[in-house]
């Protein structure tokens, strides 16, 4: 059974659309960089988190060396899942949405998804 609120997410660049569609037919909320007016503009890490932040967003990144730097400095934000590229989009989304049901506040979060194998 689902939780009664289901995550709000922004994908960073580049994270695949594919995942994107798969985790909003799951319900979660999820707000792309193109959606926001923010691609292809080289925004930095520190401000997407920000960004994300603002809107009361986890952010969702296939970028983990520097957002899970970010998350250890301690900076403020609404949740950091990082994840491995894995082409079973599918896949990779029913990992996150199974994170997520798990996750009782994601303030301050760090989640990791890795492909399998």
């Amino acid at each position: 059974m689902r939780p009664p609120e289901l995550a709000k997410l922004y994908a960073n660049e580049n994270f695949p659309i594919l995942v994107v569609h798969q985790l909003r037919e799951f319900g979660h909320d999820v707000l792309t960089t193109l959606e926001a007016g923010k691609a292809n503009k080289a925004i930095e890490d520190a401000e997407v988190v920000k960004f994300a932040s603002s809107e009361e967003r986890a952010v969702l990144t296939l970028n983990r060396k520097h957002f899970v730097r970010l998350h250890q400095s301690g900076m403020p934000h609404r949740g950091i899942i990082v994840c491995t590229y894995d082409p079973d989009f599918t896949g990779q989304a029913k990992r996150i949405d199974s994170e997520l049901q798990k996750a009782v506040d994601l303030r301050q979060t760090l989640i990791r998804i890795n492909r399998p194998g």
